[in-house]
């Protein structure tokens, strides 16, 4: 029997109460087949926090009052077979807030609150998670984010162009130092190594790969007077990798690629917040598809990319587009790039690489749908060209160049040869050329 009205909300509260007693608040989507939806968030809340399948000695209402998660709201979406007769589960829409004291400023620890065990409970899927203000402003975020990547290149205004060294390995850093001077001569802002490249292995040493790259960079910047970053990956086993970046650091490298996915949220904001590490980090996306493609279950792509990564502290990222060989629905991509750049207090924003098979046919589509403040990040676009590595470059670059200034792409090629060679390579349509991947 319920005794006082404090017992029976002892696990409930409005968004906004829960806002201000220092709770966070998860948002997950529920396809699930229940006569009690509120007995089941009830149980998502106590798995996660104070309690367990039985109760043990040891719980108290003092305990669930200061560390047990609320239940702040349910919502039914429309039209989804809510009738029971049915074989299709309604989904749900559940909110539950958790104190920030139970996971403090580790992203880890978070996100084994907010999703730990229940991520393994059927058909939820963590699409949201709300923060208050002063939880936010106890993190750094990006170091340089979009403005201060500007500022580095000393690029204003224009999408920025990044090109991986291809092949993705089998290259020597002779090979490799090559391939970087003739792409950064012809136009490319920032080479990163491919996510395949381990970071120190005999075939491909990380010492005299950066310091044979930044040669090249130099070398690039007394030719032509422009800058470009070396995003050279630095994943390994967790004991190495702030060895890995200091030791590239002293080489010389201007800039640090960390495969999140699969090094760690907690990795990626370890170098993000050493102030020892003042160089900008490319979080790769490597992986992260084993979070994200369900739609049924794990979390949102936007959660996860955006809001995540950008609080870890990762100063740009890759990620796809609608045109490429991995293609992602437009909607994805627009969301995806806000949840990259919008107003988030003391957060910067963190520039959006769209990779996968960008071409220069794509290249108006991107900026149309997002604008100039993005990296359009191509290998093969750059590296297969049929002249070489410098053309395929100078193609790219004239392929934004027509772009932002409103000029047809196949009337800017009559007079930029290279870019009319690679048009004339790929042919009018861009996708034929990943019929292989889909």
């Amino acid at each position: 029997m319920i005794k006082k009205l404090d017992d029976a909300n002892l696990m409930h509260a409005f968004p906004e109460v829960a806002f201000s007693e220092d709770y966070i608040i998860a948002t997950y989507q529920a396809k699930v087949k229940t006569r009690d939806i509120e007995k089941l968030a009830m149980a998502i809340a106590d798995e996660q926090t104070t309690g367990t399948w039985i109760k043990v000695g040891a719980d108290s209402d003092d305990k669930k009052r200061k560390f047990g998660a609320k239940v702040v709201s349910i919502y039914e979406v429309p039209d989804t077979a809510a009738d029971y007769m049915s074989d299709e589960p309604p989904i749900y829409i559940i909110q539950i807030a958790y104190p920030i004291t139970n996971f403090g400023t580790s992203i880890p620890m978070l996100l084994s609150t907010v999703f730990g065990n229940i991520s393994a409970s059927g058909m939820i899927k963590f699409i949201d998670c709300a923060f208050p203000k002063k939880y936010i402003e106890q993190f750094q975020g990006p170091k340089f984010g979009v403005q201060g990547l500007r500022d580095l290149l000393n690029v204003p205004d224009r999408p920025l162009l990044n090109a991986m060294i291809k092949p993705n390995i089998g290259w020597t850093p002779d090979e490799g130092a090559e391939l970087f001077y003739r792409a950064t001569k012809g136009g490319v802002d920032i080479i990163k190594d491919d996510e395949l490249m381990p970071a120190d292995e005999s075939h491909c040493p990380l010492e005299e790969r950066v310091c044979k790259f930044m040669a090249m960079e130099k070398r690039v910047f007394e030719e032509t007077g422009e800058r470009s970053l070396y995003a050279v990956n630095i994943t390994d086993e967790v004991g190495k990798i702030k060895e890995n970046a200091y030791r590239a650091i002293e080489y010389g490298t201007n800039c640090l690629m960390l495969n999140t996915y699969t090094a760690g949220f907690g990795a990626l904001k370890m170098l993000a917040d050493d102030p020892n590490i003042n160089v900008p980090i490319l979080a790769h996306v490597d992986f992260a598809g084993a979070y994200c493609s369900s739609t049924y279950t794990g979390m949102s792509a936007q959660l996860l990319i955006g809001k995540i990564v950008r609080l870890a502290g990762g100063d740009f990222q890759i990620n796809g587009h609608p045109w490429g060989k991995f293609p992602i629905a437009n909607k994805l991509f627009y969301r995806s790039f806000k949840f990259f750049t919008q107003p988030w207090w003391n957060i910067k924003p963190m520039m959006y690489a769209a990779s996968g098979g960008t071409t220069q046919l794509v290249v108006k589509n991107c900026i149309d749908a997002v604008g100039t403040d993005i990296i359009l990040a191509a290998g093969g676009g750059v590296h297969g060209h049929p002249d070489g590595s410098e053309a395929g470059a100078k193609s790219m670059r004239q392929a934004i160049d027509a772009a932002i200034q409103g000029v047809d792409l196949f009337e800017y090629a009559k007079t930029h040869q290279e870019l009319a060679r690679m048009i004339e390579l790929l042919g009018p349509d861009a996708k034929k050329n990943f019929d292989l991947m889909n």
